[in-house]
């Protein structure tokens, strides 16, 4: 980008937090997300700012992340956890905060990047205090989820509503994958602008050693096979039915198979308390002696169990777009998920690994087993997935999509601005 076009944008997330250490309590996809797509941002020119809630009094208030790149958390409700469900109710404070930060730092944004309903809200009264254009990410989609969990919470509706305006009057929807974009189409609302960019991951960091390499630095025997998983611990993600698959599996019994579960809890939290339902039912199938839970995996290990383990599983009820799979398939692992949402994009199946229908254990069973059962096969499928991510999933090329989408934009919101003085 020409210095000259050098601007100033925002990101909002609200309860994603892109600063924080991922694998924490509401800590996964959509922190990822918006943390490298404003490092990549910056690295193009732009001046990114990322707004989330301050969570904890021990947080800095900004964390810089480069020259051009910082997280600043805002004050809204409690310097606490808070669960997603909770926070709505703190998002007035949370914009009179930022409008109040903006003043103080001089700063004029060009453009505001929204992700999740909450942020949405924020955007879109934003909006109504200052001509700013408007992007929006979505991440997951009430109209989805409520069809999939029993106890519908109160404040369903005003999600839903939500949801509909912001598609109405965004200037542009980011929709992660074609089914996503179906979903929204079919779901929320048939006005509004909806624009297909994916997700990224960073192709250098995924994928920088081999498998080898790898285990031995897990000290990990070389003839294990190995069944990955990492994500939060929440019913939607299915981790009671890979559970289950392993348990039914015909390659259970063998003496090589691991079954490796990562991600962070804490007790007392809505992911510890999934966690030891989880770890329940693997002591009800007497599967603890081939189980691992590892808790929160380190940013710089990551790759590391991806690129050593035999498969990755993600068994989610449903994903947007699912930021595991393509950082699995960027080290060379093929991915079993399930056939919803963007897994549907992001896995090819027979390809880069093989979709099951969700909460189908058996169906998940007979995908490990064929994987796992012919090692030839699963070292194709590993490098046709990497290919796949190389051409399609690359944060540089991500980046670049967005930012031609701003300039775009605010290019667009310049003229309209000049000929209304005119």
């Amino acid at each position: 980008m020409n210095s000259k076009h050098r601007q100033h944008i925002a990101l909002i997330s609200v309860h994603g937090d892109p600063a924080v250490e991922i694998g924490k309590e509401e800590a996964g996809g959509q922190n990822v997300y918006v943390r490298h797509l404003g490092e990549a941002l910056a690295h193009l020119g732009w001046h990114v700012d990322m707004f989330t809630r301050k969570a904890s009094a021990d947080d800095p208030v900004i964390v810089e992340h480069s020259p051009r790149c910082r997280t600043i958390r805002l004050k809204a409700g409690p310097e606490a956890f808070v669960p997603r469900d909770k926070i709505f109710g703190y998002t007035g404070e949370f914009l009179d905060n930022l409008l109040r930060f903006q003043e103080w730092e001089g700063v004029r944004y060009s453009l505001v990047h929204t992700n999740y309903w909450i942020s949405a809200w924020v955007g879109m009264q934003w909006k109504k205090r200052q001509s700013i254009p408007q992007v929006h990410t979505y991440h997951s989609l009430g109209a989805v989820k409520y069809q999939s969990v029993e106890a519908i919470p109160m404040i369903a509706g005003t999600r839903l509503d939500v949801e509909k305006a912001v598609l109405e009057t965004a200037e542009r929807t980011v929709a992660t994958s074609p089914q996503e974009k179906d979903h929204i189409r079919s779901l929320v609302s048939s006005k509004g602008h909806i624009q297909i960019i994916p997700c990224g991951t960073d192709i250098q960091r995924f994928g920088a050693i081999d498998r080898t390499q790898a285990r031995q630095q897990l000290g990990w025997n070389p003839d294990e096979k190995i069944i990955f998983y990492v994500g939060r611990f929440d019913p939607r993600k299915g981790i009671e039915t890979l559970v289950r698959a392993v348990g039914c599996s015909q390659i259970r019994h063998d003496p090589q198979v691991k079954l490796i579960i990562g991600g962070g809890s804490r007790p007392g939290y809505s992911d510890g308390i999934e966690r030891e339902r989880i770890e329940a039912i693997v002591d009800e199938l007497g599967m603890r002696d081939i189980t691992t839970f590892t808790g929160r995996i380190r940013d710089e290990l990551l790759s590391v169990y991806y690129t050593a383990a035999d498969v990755c599983v993600v068994p989610s009820h449903y994903e947007p777009f699912g930021l595991v799979a393509i950082e699995a398939m960027a080290c060379s692992t093929p991915v079993i998920a399930s056939d919803v949402g963007g897994l549907q994009f992001t896995v090819v199946p027979e390809e880069t690994g093989l979709l099951a229908p969700p909460k189908d254990e058996v169906a998940f069973a007979e995908a490990i087993d064929r994987i796992l059962s012919h090692p030839d096969w699963r070292n194709q499928l590993g490098q046709r997935a990497r290919w796949r991510v190389e051409e399609k999933f690359s944060w540089d090329g991500v980046a670049h999509q967005l930012s031609d989408l701003y300039l775009q934009l605010v290019r667009n919101s310049s003229q309209v601005l000049e000929q209304a003085s005119a």
